[in-house]
């Protein structure tokens, strides 16, 4: 059973938190939005129902941040048998949109962390949006990306890491990637306006920590955010310097948060906050159109759109590409195997042809000699009746 104390304090946290329910703007207090983050159990002091254990209110930051972190892991469909080597800053470009603002709890639409604001004249117990994430149109950051590739495989290293910038406390970013390209098994056997198309699969696994701590509050907010993806690359170059790519996939995204605050912010004094639950992002199938373009022997820009729950743009501007040496082509490969394409023969093999009919006109005139030699037997047949009707005259 409850103390009256422990009552009496449980009642004025409530009506703080009542009187404090807004900022000037009619916006969520800092305090409202970090409180989503916690699964705080109803006897805990300083519970309310209202502002605590929301995962839905916070979604659309991991629901944004996993596209930016599952994308621009490959930049051609095609891995080289040669070295190549690949540097950039690639980065995506989410739109925020009216399903980020808003979310169905209890059977009502409610504003998320980016939704809208109230009458701070008119007060009511919604908890609305987050007065910055409210502003932000897009979604967005870069990383450094290095890459490699040798044997038709290549190995990706992605990574950020920036230094505490006022509130922003930590933020990293490391991610790996795989690909591997089969083209070089069917090319050969393609006819060649066809001989450009490839296929590769991809694998993508990023992890980012961020770490926040709000003006006036001890601790800060900490977010683990990890994403994967899966991708069927189908590439096709119409010239050589342009290539086309469609993309097939699965990709996830989760944000667990950690830490713990509190809070000397104005009517929020010594209020604190426990940082507990994870939030699953749209996790799915994804679709993807991309364009790549070699230009000179290192430039190699991408652009391209996916969707996957959301739209996001690949951007992609910033990146190098150079390959230390030349690969096969399929004609080449297909002479070393003996494969005859469409049932044609190459021009070497015409030539292979032509070999034993020469031999054939060379051995003629030995068959010529062959046919002769009757008619030497035919004169000395000939001689000998001669000499036998000699013979008879006599």
């Amino acid at each position: 059973m409850k103390t009256p104390f422990k009552q009496l304090l449980i009642a004025g946290l409530c009506l703080a938190a009542v009187a404090h329910a807004m900022d000037d703007k009619g916006y969520a207090s800092i305090y409202e939005s970090i409180a989503a983050f916690e699964d705080r159990p109803a006897d805990k002091p300083g519970y309310e129902a209202r502002i605590f254990n929301r995962p839905g209110y916070v979604k659309p930051i991991i629901t944004n941040l996993s596209p930016v972190l599952n994308s621009n892991w490959y930049v051609s469909a095609t891995v080289p048998q040669s070295i190549s080597f690949e540097a950039g800053l690639p980065f995506a470009i989410i739109p925020i949109g009216s399903d980020d603002r808003s979310f169905s709890e209890n059977g009502a639409s409610v504003p998320t962390i980016f939704g809208d604001h109230g009458d701070p004249q008119n007060y009511d117990p919604t908890v609305y949006g987050n007065e910055t994430l409210h502003n932000l149109g897009v979604f967005t950051y870069p990383y450094l990306q290095l890459a490699g590739g040798y044997y038709h495989a290549r190995l990706v290293l992605r990574g950020m890491w920036l230094p505490a910038v006022s509130e922003l406390q930590k933020f990293n970013l490391i991610g790996i990637g795989l690909q591997y390209s089969f083209g070089h098994l069917f090319q050969y056997m393609l006819p060649k306006p066809a001989q450009s198309l490839d296929v590769s699969l991809v694998l993508g696994y990023s992890s980012s920590g961020i770490s926040y701590q709000p003006e006036d509050y001890e601790g800060t907010l900490d977010l683990d955010i990890s994403a994967f993806t899966f991708d069927f690359v189908i590439g096709y170059k119409p010239i050589e310097m342009v290539e086309v790519m469609l993309t097939l996939g699965y990709q996830s995204g989760s944000m667990a948060s950690s830490g713990h605050l509190v809070s000397h912010a104005e009517g929020w004094n010594e209020a604190f906050i426990d940082p507990n639950i994870t939030v699953d992002g749209n996790d799915g199938f994804k679709f993807g159109i991309a364009v790549a373009f070699q230009i000179g022997s290192s430039f190699h820009p991408v652009v391209g759109y996916d969707y996957a729950g959301k739209s996001s743009f690949t951007t992609n501007v910033l990146y190098f590409k150079q390959q230390f040496g030349k690969d096969k082509t399929p004609d080449e490969i297909a002479k070393e195997k003996g494969y005859v394409r469409g049932g044609s023969v190459s021009d070497d093999e015409g030539e292979a042809e032509e070999t034993p009919k020469t031999s054939k006109k060379k051995k003629s005139p030995k068959k010529k000699r062959v046919v002769e030699e009757p008619e030497e037997e035919d004169i000395d047949s000939a001689s000998a009746e001669s000499d036998d009707s000699e013979f008879e005259d006599f």
